[in-house]
């Protein structure tokens, strides 16, 4: 009688592994992190602002890091209501200096706007909860 040589037996197929029934939550940032992320908040307007929608940083900021930790949130949410409110302020006067009455108003608005935002982004850089003046809440 010959042996025949044996010939290999098919693996069994592997199980498949059970999911988890959520995806985990985000994890919460550290302290220097999130005083990276609101100071940088305060100052992405001004490279966004090149192409006309200086609120896009602080909303990107706001959907990505809103439950990362309360002072990111916080700090996302005023520099998105002070731009938007910016934003319109500028649209309006910038329309109404066409019949002059404009120019004085874009003037003071723009210099407000880069005033009050870089204040806003040393108070954060400080660990500060800084509102911008006379904003009101519209993003909390």
């Amino acid at each position: 009688m010959t042996e025949q040589p044996q010939q290999p037996q098919p693996e069994q197929p592997q199980q498949p592994q059970p999911q988890p029934a959520y995806a985990p939550g985000p994890q919460p940032m550290s302290q220097q992190d999130e005083k990276t992320w609101a100071t940088l908040v305060h100052l992405a307007p001004f490279v966004a602002a090149i192409i006309g929608i200086p609120f896009l940083g602080p909303l990107i900021v706001f959907l990505l890091f809103k439950d990362r930790g309360p002072f990111v949130r916080f700090h996302a949410a005023q520099a998105l209501n002070f731009q938007i409110i910016t934003t319109i302020a500028f649209w309006v006067f910038g329309a109404l200096s066409f019949v002059l009455i404009g120019i004085p108003f874009l003037i003071a608005t723009a210099i407000a706007w880069v005033v009050l935002s870089i204040v806003a982004a040393i108070k954060a850089n400080n660990g500060e909860w800084y509102r911008y003046p006379l904003t009101p809440e519209l993003v909390k």
